[in-house]
């Protein structure tokens, strides 16, 4: 269990941006946590396959009902989940901030959790809550086409990757190549491979090595890599390439353990203001730990447990003080003015980057509206095998895809993808049909 960063950052952000009164914000999620909720089919899907969470002590009770004759059956669609203890703990974080999280009965649940855990027992200690800040940085940008395309930057991989991935791109005519076709899919997963072989060397958090986000956005470096891409034939594997910036050159390669999950939302108010905002305890429920009302991550999962490659440092190896590496693609797409134009987002760990990056090019290369973007067929290449989604009319493509030298898995693919797009005739906003996620309008 890593040190949960989500009110600190929340705190920060309504300080500078804020418009209503903080403990107002709350009040909403206390009502459901005190009313309960409908448990939706995906939920109760992945309540259902998870034995985990069965024998956890606070978990079963709260996701398990108990029959009368004391055995356990998981809660079903439409049964009512109320979290009275969660809604605590929002009254506190409603009155006190920060404080009320971070210090505290709510720290000293969380820390007891951890530390009393059943099966492995961690070491997340008050101090570790007390002394957390968030931090601030500078969003990653770059063009693509006539838009210019913005993401979260590292210590998360995703902005970094997703924009190579799309400057690679840069030098192919994909809206030429036509949506979806045997042409486009082979040019965007060996784009995406390329793409994959660099987070997995550079990558890890700036505070503790150094991420030469520069040299991997540099048009001409991106232009060379793309020259690698064969039309005819698969690379199969891609290498790290050769970056100008020698100092992350002596680096091994990342490995960590993928925990296929997070949440995502895209919002557009009124006056314009955006949040693409991506959120994650790491695994569908994140440790099966519970304290105060919460699901605590498993996020340190993100790390690489090994911390050196033939004696080269890996830059996502474990260090005190220092951020995993995660797959996070909060994106925001500006016009040429500098006008909004579109915000996206998805679950689904290190499939995220490609699932955010496939949209992206729906929307721009293929002038897909949100919905047919989202509604896509999933497809994606993470430097290893191509995954297709299953049941899909790709499955019809793998053929041709072994034939330029693709080894082509069918799989699920589920993404969460939650998307805004500013259209001539107004906004347009969609929810992935693959989960439980709504659109939803209103007004002040």
């Amino acid at each position: 269990v890593g040190t949960p960063g989500a009110v600190k950052m929340l705190w920060l952000a309504h300080g500078e941006h804020g418009v209503l009164p903080w403990a107002d914000l709350f009040k909403p999620a206390i009502r459901l946590a005190e009313e309960g909720f409908a448990v939706p089919p995906k939920l109760a899907e992945a309540i259902a396959r998870d034995p985990v969470l069965m024998n956890m002590p606070v978990a079963q009770d709260y996701f398990y009902r108990l029959n009368s004759d004391g055995s356990r059956v998981p809660a079903q669609q439409g049964d009512t989940l109320k979290n009275p203890a969660y809604a605590a703990t929002l009254k506190l974080i409603a009155s006190e901030g920060p404080d009320g999280f971070y210090s505290g009965p709510v720290a000293q649940a969380i820390v007891d959790a951890v530390q009393n855990a059943p099966a492995r027992p961690g070491t997340l200690s008050l101090d570790d809550l007390a002394s957390y800040e968030a931090k601030k940085r500078e969003p990653v940008c770059a063009p693509y086409r006539a838009y210019r395309v913005c993401s979260m930057p590292p210590p998360t991989s995703g902005g970094l990757t997703a924009l190579q991935i799309l400057g690679i791109l840069q030098n192919y005519d994909l809206n030429g190549m036509g949506p979806m076709t045997l042409t486009s899919v082979h040019f965007i997963a060996e784009a995406e491979k390329l793409a994959y072989a660099d987070r997995d060397k550079y990558i890890g958090d700036p505070d503790f090595v150094d991420v030469p986000v520069e040299a991997m956005l540099d048009p001409g470096y991106l232009e060379r890599r793309a020259r690698e891409i064969d039309a005819s034939m698969s690379m199969k594997k891609a290498k790290a390439g050769v970056l100008e910036d020698k100092r992350a050159m002596n680096r091994g390669l990342n490995h960590p353990i993928d925990k296929p999950s997070t949440t995502h939302f895209s919002i557009l108010d009124s006056d314009g203001n955006a949040v693409s905002m991506t959120s994650s305890v790491e695994g569908p429920f994140g440790s099966h730990l519970m304290a105060a009302g919460m699901m605590l991550n498993n996020q340190l999962t993100d790390f690489s447990f090994v911390p050196e490659e033939n004696g080269k440092p890996v830059a996502n190896a474990v260090a005190p003080g220092k951020r995993p590496r995660s797959s996070m693609t909060p994106v925001i797409v500006f016009d040429a003015e500098g006008n909004f134009h579109a915000a996206i987002g998805s679950p689904g760990g290190s499939r995220i980057i490609g699932y955010v990056t496939q949209t992206l090019i729906a929307l721009i290369d293929w002038d897909m509206d949100m919905t047919g973007a989202i509604g896509l067929p999933r497809f994606l290449d993470r430097n290893g095998p191509l995954e297709i989604e299953a049941g899909t009319p790709l499955e019809q493509m793998i053929p041709d895809l072994e034939a330029l030298g693709h080894e082509v898995k069918a799989v699920p693919l589920m993404s969460g993808l939650h998307g805004i797009l500013v259209t001539p005739s107004g906004l347009d906003g969609a929810a992935d049909p693959r989960r439980d996620g709504n659109v939803v309008t209103g007004e002040r």
